[in-house]
């Protein structure tokens, strides 16, 4: 692909975000972000009955041109790809670079591969959320506890 195309095709993804806005009833709330650019994203995934498939998956966030269309890219690969949960852990960040255009996006990789790198740790908390249900283990939030509280906190929240 040409380096024009792949420009018109990230300002096109920056200018009409796809898969954009926060969902509801989200399985997975996921914050991501690059503190060298101020990049920030949230990624709202959704899991499919069987746990295998992503049922929906959303981003919202603010930051460069870069961040914000690779964020976009990749949900869509993502619907339009019907990948697996596993699929999608198995993506590859040079290819993701790649796809926006090595030359463009060269002194910002961090930028290119944030959306990328935030869907994967959805995924993983995801997984690891259900392999703790299957478990028959409780999460500490659905005990009221907060983090960072001790024995005496949590029992008073009780």
């Amino acid at each position: 692909m040409d380096r024009q195309l792949q420009i018109q095709i990230l300002l096109d993804h920056y200018e009409r975000p796809r898969h954009r806005g926060e969902l509801g009833d989200a399985d997975v709330e996921m914050p991501g972000g690059n503190p060298g650019c101020g990049d920030v994203v949230t990624v709202y995934l959704k899991g499919s009955e069987d746990h295998e498939h992503i049922h929906d998956v959303t981003y919202e966030g603010e930051g460069c041109t870069i961040s914000m269309a690779a964020s976009s890219m990749i949900l869509e690969e993502i619907h339009d790809g019907k990948l697996t949960m596993d699929e999608v852990l198995e993506l590859d960040y040079n290819e993701m670079i790649e796809k926006l255009g090595r030359q463009i996006v060269a002194s910002r990789p961090r930028c290119a591969t944030l959306g990328l790198g935030t869907v994967k740790a959805a995924i993983r908390k995801y997984q690891r959320d259900r392999r703790l249900e299957k478990a028959g283990v409780t999460r500490p939030e659905d005990e009221g506890l907060v983090f960072g509280d001790t024995a005496a906190q949590a029992a008073k929240n009780q």
